[in-house]
């Protein structure tokens, strides 16, 4: 079988910090390779990738301010689209555009949806020719079909379990009211634990108003965009991982990822995190900043070891190319 997985150019494949799609893709890729598919990965071209990388694109529209990005990934989607005869199949992770332009597909499409932003887009769904995956149940839209859901799965080897961890809370992810960044923060204080916070800020005001006046870098440290192993490690020592929210996340790949490292998670019971945490034996779910410091020294009480053996089985990322090498059959044989 040959796919071409049509990736995000917004970063770097896989990204330097954040970057949740890019990283998503990046794990299928190398995944799919190690299975035996001939796949062919069109990202930007700075990429790092063990399939074929094709690009367009010389670096993340993110990183270069000169590069608009709906030119970029107008030229990125043509150019994959371009190819398409070759494959089997093209695998997108690129949202609404390369849905417009379905019908020039010359081979199948199928579409994972990572969420919906605005529902104004939803029209580019619904005209198009794609098979659709969702990343999880509670993020399907009703009115679209779905050929399946596919939970995200991550490399365990960038997670190394840690057993001992400090006294310290983390709150990881874009710094934005969909996060609900200032919460973390109260849920932090309530507990009189000291937080740190990881991710890129999406929203300037929020971040002026709400958070800057807590960062006394004490109680309360801001560390900005964190990847890599920083990102593991700081994840790993944490004591648990707050991960409040102010709207129905699709997914939540840092609690994934906390998990992984052995580290529990108390979330709010929105969107996906009902799939993503098991009550009680990886964290807990709660609805406010009362209950989640209520919950966290039960959380802090788990089993860490028990935490990241439960979550190595539940989203490793063989699991997700199994699933997906799945879906690619049945859209080839229908």
């Amino acid at each position: 079988m040959k796919v071409a997985l049509l990736g995000p150019i917004a970063w770097r494949t896989p990204p330097h910090a954040y970057g949740p799609w890019e990283t998503v893709v990046s794990d299928l890729a190398e995944g799919l390779v190690r299975a035996g598919v001939d796949v062919t990965l069109f990202a930007t071209a700075d990429s790092i990738t063990s399939a074929t990388l094709e690009s367009v694109c010389p670096r993340p529209y993110n990183e270069d301010p000169q590069l608009d990005g709906r030119v970029w990934e107008a030229l990125h989607v043509a150019h994959c689209l371009e190819r398409s005869k070759d494959f089997d199949l093209v695998h997108n992770h690129l949202d609404w555009l390369p849905l417009a332009m379905s019908g020039l597909c010359r081979s199948r499409m199928i579409t994972t949806i990572h969420g919906i932003g605005d529902p104004r887009i939803l029209d580019a769904y619904r005209q198009s020719r794609s098979a659709f995956v969702s990343i999880s149940d509670s993020d399907r839209v009703p009115g679209l079909e779905y050929l399946a859901t596919v939970h995200h799965g991550i490399d365990s080897s960038r997670w190394p379990i840690v057993v001992d961890p400090g006294e310290g809370l983390v709150a990881f992810g874009r710094i934005h009211p969909d996060k609900a960044t200032a919460d973390a923060i109260a849920i932090a204080k309530l507990c009189e634990r000291p937080l740190i916070l990881c991710g890129p800020i999406h929203d300037r005001d929020y971040f002026d108003a709400e958070v800057a006046p807590h960062i006394d870098d004490d109680r309360v440290r801001y560390l900005g965009n964190v990847g890599g192993e920083d990102r593991a490690c700081i994840l790993g020592q944490a004591a648990a991982l707050l991960h409040p929210l102010g709207f129905d996340e699709p997914f939540g790949l840092s609690v994934v990822e906390a998990m992984f490292c052995g580290t529990p998670v108390v979330g709010y019971r929105r969107g996906a995190l009902a799939e993503t945490i098991d009550h009680g034996i990886t964290g807990y779910l709660v609805s406010d900043p009362e209950t989640a410091a209520t919950a966290v020294p039960s959380a802090v009480a788990l089993d860490r070891s028990a935490i990241a053996r439960h979550a190595r089985l539940r989203f490793s990322v063989d699991r997700m190319v199994r699933a997906y090498i799945g879906a690619y059959q049945r859209l080839c044989a229908a």
